[in-house]
């Protein structure tokens, strides 16, 4: 083998695994596209070791969360980019180990805030309540 066989089978590789929708290892998954040992996941894509999640797309470890891309360790989060060993995030994007946040951006270890401002724990519940009706999203 020289290196432009090697090239050449190696983009043969690339290709066959992004033409691949199998889930390896995973059960009771609907609707779900290249999953790797998931468990009770539905219409997801690419995600690692998640259960329960929904309409999810690149996740991995992740518990329960709604519509979030590219978190990691997260649990029952809502519309979430990129966030890691979270929980009850909702339209958040770059939190880590975060837990009640709505509306944050690129917090780390914070809990009950809302466009990245601290609130009492009532006031949060009850802000973040009104906010999810007001915008239609099911809240966790």
């Amino acid at each position: 083998m020289n290196a432009t066989d090697f090239q050449r089978a190696f983009r043969e590789l690339v290709a066959q695994a992004e033409r691949a929708t199998a889930n390896v290892a995973s059960v009771g998954c609907e609707g779900c596209e290249r999953c790797r040992g998931c468990a009770f996941c539905r219409s997801s894509r690419e995600l690692t070791r998640c259960q329960y999640c929904e309409d999810c797309s690149g996740c991995t470890d992740c518990s329960h969360c709604l519509r979030c891309t590219a978190c990691q360790a997260c649990q029952h989060c809502v519309e979430t980019e990129r966030c890691s060993a979270s929980a009850y995030l909702v339209r958040s994007v770059g939190c880590s180990g975060c837990t009640y946040c709505f509306g944050c951006v690129d917090l780390s270890g914070r809990d009950f805030h809302v466009l990245n401002q601290p609130y009492e724990r009532a006031a949060y519940f009850e802000l973040a309540g009104r906010l999810a009706r007001e915008l239609r999203i099911a809240l966790p």
